[in-house]
C-alpha cells in the first residue's frame, strides 16, 4: 500500500510538471503560422545607372516597359494578383458479371451388370458466377485571390511569380502560397491572371489552430488504421 507520504512526492511533482509545462504549451498554441521564407516577397531591383546615349529613344538597359503594356508588370518585382480559379472533377467507374453452367448426366442400361445404377448416381453439374462494380469520383474547388511578386523574368518574356497570403483568426490560421510561371501577354490590364494561366502552378492552402485540428483524426485512430488488416 503506497504511504501517504509518497502520494504527496508524486501529486507535489506532478503539479510542477503541469505548471512548468502549460504556459509554455499554451504560448505555442497562440503563436500565429509563421511566413516560409521561400515564398517572401521579391523587391524591385535597383535601377542601373544610366547608359551612354547612342541617339536612340529608348536604351535597353533602362528597365522599360513596352509602350503597349501600359502598367501591366513585367520586371523583378513588381505585383501581379492571381485569381484562383481551380476546379476539377473526376469520375471512374466499372463492373463485370460472368455466369457459367454445366452439367452432365448418363441413364444406365435397364438389363445387365450396370441396372443397378440409377440415374441420379452417375449425374452432375457445375455452377459458377461472379458479379463486381466499382466507382470512384472525386472533386475539388478552390476560388480567391491571392497576389504575389514577380521573382525572376526569364529570357523568352515568360517570369516566376511567388508569394503568399497569411490570414490569423480568433480560432486559428489560415495559409495561401503560390508559385508559377506566367506570361506577360496573359497579364489583364489590372495586372490579374487566372491560375489556370499559370505553367508549373503550385498551390497550397492550409491552416492551423482548433478547428483545423477538430477536423483530424487523433493519433491513437490513426495508429491503429496503419496497424489494422482490415
Amino acid at each position: 500500500m503506497r504511504s501517504p507520504a509518497r502520494a504527496g512526492v508524486v501529486a507535489a511533482i506532478a503539479l510542477s510538471l503541469v505548471m512548468s509545462v502549460s504556459p509554455a504549451y499554451a504560448k505555442k498554441k497562440k503563436q500565429p503560422i509563421q511566413p516560409d521564407p521561400e515564398y517572401a516577397p521579391t523587391l524591385s531591383m535597383p535601377r542601373p545607372a544610366p547608359a551612354v546615349p547612342n541617339g536612340a529613344i529608348f536604351q535597353a538597359s533602362n528597365g522599360y516597359s513596352a509602350l503597349t503594356n501600359g502598367a501591366r508588370a513585367g520586371m523583378v518585382g513588381d505585383v501581379l494578383t492571381i485569381a484562383l480559379v481551380e476546379r476539377t472533377q473526376a469520375a471512374k467507374s466499372n463492373g463485370a458479371n460472368t455466369d457459367r453452367n454445366g452439367s452432365i448426366g448418363i441413364t444406365p442400361p435397364a438389363t445387365g451388370p450396370l441396372s443397378f445404377f440409377n440415374p441420379s448416381d452417375i449425374g452432375m453439374g457445375g455452377n459458377t458466377t461472379f458479379q463486381g462494380a466499382g466507382t470512384a469520383q472525386q472533386s475539388n474547388s478552390l476560388q480567391g485571390q491571392v497576389t504575389v511578386t514577380i521573382a525572376e523574368v526569364y529570357p523568352n518574356g515568360t517570369m516566376l511569380v511567388r508569394g503568399e497570403k497569411l490570414i490569423s483568426l480568433n480560432r486559428g490560421s489560415e495559409h495561401i502560397r503560390f508559385s508559377g510561371i506566367v506570361r506577360a501577354v496573359d497579364i489583364g490590364p489590372e495586372n490579374i491572371i487566372p491560375s489556370s494561366r499559370v505553367a508549373n502552378a503550385q498551390i497550397i492552402y492550409g491552416g492551423s489552430g482548433e478547428i483545423a485540428r477538430a477536423s483530424q483524426k487523433g493519433w491513437l485512430q490513426r495508429f491503429f488504421e496503419i496497424i489494422s488488416p482490415f
